[in-house]
Parts: C-alpha cells; sequence; structure tokens
C-alpha cells in the first residue's frame, strides 16, 4: 500500500475516545478524586472527608426550598458604579465581567418561598460575584427583605457565603449597608420575627461583623471560615499566629458564636424544627 493510501486509510479511523471532562472533581480538603454526580447527589459534599464544597446561590435555594416554590423579588435591582471606581479596571467592566461570569446581576438573591411546607422569606449571598462582597444593591435588597418579612409576618433565612466584606468599589456607599440592614434586623425583632442565619465558607468581613451574626438562631456548615479578618491577613498585619482551628464553625460552636453546626443534607429539616419550635 503506497504512503498515500495508508494515510488517507488512516484518516478514515474512528478517533479515539477519551474519558469526558467534568465527571470527576478533586476535593480541596482531602484531595480524593470523586465522581461529580456522587458529590452532587449529596448536595456537594464529599463522600470521603465530608467537605461541604462552594454551592452557586441558586443551587442553594433549590437545596433548601421545596420545589418550585421560589419567587425571587427585586431581581430588576443592578449596581451601578457611584464613584467611577478603576483599580486593575473600571469598576464598570468588573461588573459586566462578574455578570457574565456568575449569571448574576449582583452577588445576593431574595425572595419568598416555602421549607418543607412553611413559608419563609429568604436571601443568600453567593462567594463567586466578586466574593459575595456587600455593595449597594446587596444591601437594598436584604433590607427590603427584611421589611417583606416583617409585613408578611414570615420568618426569615439569610444564607450567607460572603468573603468580601464591604466592597470597596463602592467605598463608604457599601459600608453603610452593614449598619442599614442591622437596623431593618432590629425593627423586624422588634416586631417579633424571627431570623435565621446560616453561615457557610466564607462568612467574612463586613457581613459577619453585621447581619450574619445577628440571628435569633445562628447555624453553620461544618468547618467554614467565619470570621472578620482572614489568618492571612491578621498574620501580614500583626505577625499573630492564631489558635489551631481558629475562625472555623467548631471553634466558634465551642466558644458560644453560632448555635449549632449542621450539615447540609440536614439543613433543610433543621430550619424547619426551628420554625415550628418558635411558634412562626
Amino acid at each position: 500500500m503506497s504512503n498515500d493510501r495508508a494515510t488517507s486509510s488512516r484518516s478514515q479511523w474512528p478517533s479515539k475516545r477519551g474519558i469526558p471532562e467534568g465527571l470527576w472533581v478533586r476535593c480541596p480538603s482531602c484531595r480524593t478524586t470523586i465522581f461529580r454526580k456522587e458529590a452532587e447527589r449529596r448536595l456537594g459534599v464529599c463522600p470521603e472527608c465530608n467537605y461541604h464544597f462552594y454551592v452557586p446561590a441558586r443551587k442553594r435555594i433549590a437545596q433548601l426550598l421545596d420545589e418550585g416554590s421560589f419567587e425571587e423579588w427585586f431581581a430588576d435591582l443592578w449596581p451601578t458604579d457611584p464613584l467611577g471606581f478603576v483599580d486593575r479596571k473600571p469598576y464598570v467592566q468588573r461588573l459586566y465581567d462578574e455578570q457574565r461570569k456568575s449569571g448574576l446581576p449582583e452577588a445576593a438573591i431574595v425572595g419568598r418561598g416555602y421549607i418543607r411546607g412553611r413559608p419563609c422569606v429568604i436571601g443568600v449571598t453567593d462567594s463567586a460575584f466578586i466574593m459575595g462582597s456587600m455593595a449597594s444593591v446587596v444591601g437594598e435588597k436584604l433590607t427590603r427583605a427584611i421589611e417583606e418579612a416583617m409585613r408578611q409576618e414570615l420568618p426569615l433565612v439569610i444564607v450567607s457565603g460572603s468573603g468580601g466584606g464591604a466592597r470597596m468599589h463602592e467605598g463608604i456607599l457599601s459600608l453603610m449597608q452593614m449598619a442599614k440592614v442591622s437596623a431593618a434586623l432590629a425593627r423586624f425583632d422588634a416586631a417579633g420575627g424571627l431570623f435565621i442565619s446560616v453561615l457557610t465558607n466564607p462568612t467574612m468581613g463586613g457581613v459577619a461583623a453585621s447581619f450574619a451574626s445577628l440571628g435569633d438562631v445562628i447555624l453553620a456548615e461544618p468547618k467554614a471560615l467565619i470570621g472578620f479578618a482572614g489568618p492571612r491577613t491578621i498574620w501580614a498585619t500583626v505577625r499573630i499566629e492564631l489558635p489551631e482551628g481558629f475562625q472555623t464553625s467548631e471553634f466558634l460552636l465551642k466558644h458560644g458564636f453560632v448555635d449549632r453546626i449542621v450539615e447540609r443534607q440536614n439543613l433543610r429539616t433543621e430550619i424547619a424544627n426551628i420554625i415550628d419550635y418558635c411558634g412562626k
């Protein structure tokens, strides 16, 4: 067979099948390679070491609420650039990039739904959008959700996945959201409302220093990083070595900052039980 004929024959051979991409995921904690569908079946939890993976806000809502019960509120609120902020790139461009990457207009989703048949108002922050940092729209959405929970006399659940604190790109307008949301929660509390705060990995900065720590009941997922300044920031500024496990859910439970550590698969039931126990 001539070289030309051999080449022609080879071009007609079926290409070698490889393993499709995305079937496996590596656990950041134990480094075990896990079948992705198995991790998803376990709601994003490693079957080997129980590490709780990051979960996007919409998937978190689907995991917590009864199927088809979520009604999103204030989805038309979009961020602006009040300061004309520029660092490595303009803030306007950064927002556009984050919106395309995450599929969210901002770092928070709020609305109404049912958890095991119990009506509630829910808010979720998403660390995929500028680390879930709290900016003007995030604070406004949460504040309006709290006010609606008070008006409708419903329990309030906020799931915090915010590692960025207050967003520096909006300056004092971002910082003031800490006080605004906290003031709304104070009014909600005075009206007899029930606020269940759920802390996930990470919950840091201005979020941890404001609404995330103000729950009537504070739940946390296992091994979540929770605190104000992170370990690397503390070491870089004051050169202090932190205690072993400092700012983890387990450390904070031991010291009374959180009320209970709840695995993701049990979170729906736990929240429903708390709502029932509190008569809400």
